[in-house]
């Protein structure tokens, strides 16, 4: 008899109402596929876009970026994974919003002992969004210890990751975060200074803390409320890397705004053009599992939800009320 599952599915884009608990048949991993059992699944930004159809996906659609279980099938030519391996993936396509999936294998490593699955479908996908931001998209000449960043949300599940990894590598992150409670919240994780964007004037601020020169880099997933702001606060040469959308997207940008405003360098990246092999997935997640166990960065776990909750985890992301990182309990 095929394999079921419980899952969280949309056929129509919507509210948080538009998901609906869902029996799926669960097949057997194909030709460089695993199948999962989830003990958790994280909850993102992103899982957001997709319900509401601003990053469309063929319908019907399960969603869920990322996740942590146990492997309990590997499909023909899949070598690095076996049975019994305890796992963890962010990943495209969707899907994770289940008890039981089948998946490509390579995007899919091995969960250090010490990492339990709630860290685990916690950090996988704000944790390598943090290591492409701040290893691998830095601005002309890099980045080196003293340099100053400016990080929004800094308080949310990404921002309290990038707030410890940054400190680790001596940069000097200046995080924006809506109300005191969160810039203490930042502050707490390592970011130098916090500005409360809700009664500051975030560039006045950062030019002042930088003696008015600004910063090296900006990483915004904010969008639309911050972008103009954002390239205020830059350096000359300095880059702008906007990798969300929380406030809606960014209008058309005339380029001749970055000649002006310094030479600037602007780009829109995405963490699955680095995580399109298997190897580039590994090294990533290597380096983010190396800052977890060694304490460097912790994975702030603050809310946890019921599989059949996740319209109410949205509901609670999506008003910004929350920090750190949600995750559902299959």
């Amino acid at each position: 008899m095929p394999a079921m599952t419980r899952a969280l599915q949309i056929r129509q884009f919507g509210g948080p109402e538009a998901m609906q608990l869902v029996e799926l048949e669960v097949g057997e991993p194909g030709p460089g596929e695993v199948c999962i059992r989830h003990h958790a699944v994280g909850v993102n930004f992103i899982d957001i876009y997709q319900r509401t159809g601003l990053y469309a996906n063929p319908l019907p659609l399960t969603l869920g970026m990322e996740g942590a279980g146990v492997v309990e099938a590997v499909g023909a030519g899949v070598t690095h994974l076996q049975p019994g391996d305890r796992v963890a993936y962010a990943s495209q396509p969707p899907g994770s919003y289940c008890e039981l999936r089948v998946m490509p294998a390579r995007s899919v490593v091995v969960l250090p002992d010490g990492i339990d699955f709630e860290t685990g479908a916690a950090m996988m996908l704000k944790g390598l969004t943090v290591q492409y931001l701040l290893r691998r998209t830095q601005p002309q000449g890099g980045l080196q210890p003293g340099d100053f960043v400016l990080w929004h949300a800094a308080a949310g599940g990404v921002g309290l990751i990038a707030c410890q990894w940054a400190r680790a590598l001596g940069l000097r992150l200046i995080g924006t975060a809506g109300g005191a409670e969160k810039c203490g919240l930042a502050l707490a994780h390592g970011a130098e200074f916090a500005i409360d964007y809700r009664s500051e004037d975030f560039v006045a601020r950062v030019r002042e803390i930088t003696g008015g020169r600004g910063v090296r880099a900006v990483y915004d997933s904010i969008g639309q409320d911050t972008f103009e702001g954002s390239l205020d606060c830059l350096e000359p040469f300095g880059l702008m890397a906007s990798f969300g959308n929380a406030s809606g997207p960014v209008p058309p940008v005339n380029l001749g705004v970055l000649a002006a405003k310094g030479s600037l360098h602007l780009t829109r990246p995405t963490l699955f053009t680095h995580l399109a092999t298997r190897e580039s997935t590994q090294a990533m997640a290597d380096d983010l599992f190396a800052r977890v166990s060694s304490g460097e960065v912790r994975i702030p776990v603050s809310r946890r939800y019921a599989l059949a909750d996740a319209a109410q985890a949205h509901a609670d992301l999506a008003s910004r009320v929350t920090t750190g990182c949600l995750v559902l309990l299959p």
